[in-house]
């Protein structure tokens, strides 16, 4: 039977970047998708009806610890989910998990599968006491909604065994593992490499994106070998854990290319042999994927969700978190030994294929929400 299917984020355009293709296989199947988010604008809108999905614009914000405004949230979820009468809920990011699967359970959802993309600023180290308090708070909340879910769906098994251990999720509701979003290996297509050794990194400027270590190993690099081209696409995020203007313009002025915000990511991952992304941690990495389809090799951390993506030594390196001289010796190992960029580009693309297929993600996503 057909079903309503809401899908909830906490920023518009991820739900067509992450969540298109799943929405469009939703909808092939017969159901109704209706797509919830803040501030969704005009031409998101008109993309998401392409898809067939409806939109329900709700009140949430994407980051902060103030009461009043998760209070917010959650009555405009709870009004949005009573009057849309979904049979599945399928929430994803922090604040959406919380308060839209706290809202979904009290409106009497049927099935409620929250997706565990990442875990965050809250769960990535350090101990500032702004880290400290969302850890706790996030704890205390995921602890609550999750127990009101039907199963949990999780991107890497060391996230799943991380909420387990710390007994954020109960033993009694079910989990499994989603290979993240998936990748559209038809998109994301094989290119020929560039003649010449060209260093890519793809990410919000945050500090647990590894960016510093990224503009170190730059800096380390270019010294050495001038003719390198390193290039760098994301933009400064709002959150606490952006770095400044002035640390982005200090990267550029060692000679960092600064590409800025690309909707469309394909051409900069053309230009480029290698992909560069020493996160602290991820769920799984979506930008890793789009260079791994398109043929290219990988650098990027031994950290939960990052390593899932390279077997090392078959298609890219690991290196360890916050490590800029080990980032820096992998990367000119790929100078030294230009062969490595095709060999380990072949297996990233076979890889890619095998396990990261969006089509079989989005199968196997559907069900788990008996869809």
């Amino acid at each position: 039977m057909p079903k309503t299917v809401a899908i909830v984020g906490s920023f518009a355009p991820s739900l067509l970047n992450f969540r298109g293709s799943l929405i469009k296989a939703i909808v092939e199947r017969g159901h109704r998708v209706v797509c919830m988010a803040p501030e969704i604008e005009t031409e998101t809108e008109a993309r998401l009806a392409e898809l067939g999905a409806e939109v329900r614009q709700v009140d949430i914000e994407r980051a902060g610890l103030n009461p009043i405004r998760d209070l917010r949230t959650y009555r405009s979820l709870r009004k949005a989910l009573s009057e849309i009468a979904p049979d599945v809920a399928i929430p994803y990011t922090i604040k959406p998990v919380v308060w839209g699967v706290l809202s979904a359970h009290a409106v009497g959802v049927a099935r409620i599968v929250p997706l565990i993309t990442g875990l965050g600023f809250a769960f990535t180290g350090g101990l500032g006491f702004s880290r400290i308090l969302s850890l706790v708070v996030a704890s205390a909340l995921y602890r609550l909604a999750l127990s009101r879910a039907h199963i949990v769906l999780f991107q890497n098994p060391d996230d799943l065994a991380l909420f387990r251990n710390r007994r954020l999720l109960n033993r009694r509701v079910p989990a499994a593992i989603v290979a993240g979003s998936g990748v559209d290996t038809a998109h994301y297509a094989p290119v020929p490499l560039p003649e010449s050794t060209c260093f890519l990194m793809i990410s919000r400027l945050l500090k647990n994106k590894g960016i510093r270590e990224f503009a170190a190993a730059a800096r380390t690099i270019k010294r050495k070998y001038p003719h390198v081209s390193i290039k760098l696409v994301g933009y400064l995020d709002d959150s606490t854990d952006s770095i400044s203007q002035a640390e982005l313009d200090a990267m550029i002025e060692d000679g960092v290319e600064y590409l800025g915000q690309l909707e469309d990511v394909r051409p900069a991952i053309a230009l480029a042999d290698v992909y560069v992304l020493p996160s602290y941690r991820e769920g799984t990495p979506r930008s890793s994927l789009e260079a791994m389809a398109m043929g290219r090799a990988v650098i990027t951390t031994d950290a939960p969700g990052c390593r899932e993506t390279v077997s090392e030594g078959v298609n890219g390196l690991l290196v360890p978190v916050g490590d800029a001289v080990r980032l820096d010796q992998a990367m000119e190992r790929f100078i030294r030994e230009p062969h490595l960029a095709a060999a380990m580009g072949r297996e990233s693309r076979r890889i890619a294929t095998e396990k990261y297929d969006v089509n079989t993600v989005n199968a196997d996503i559907m069900r788990h929400a008996g869809l």
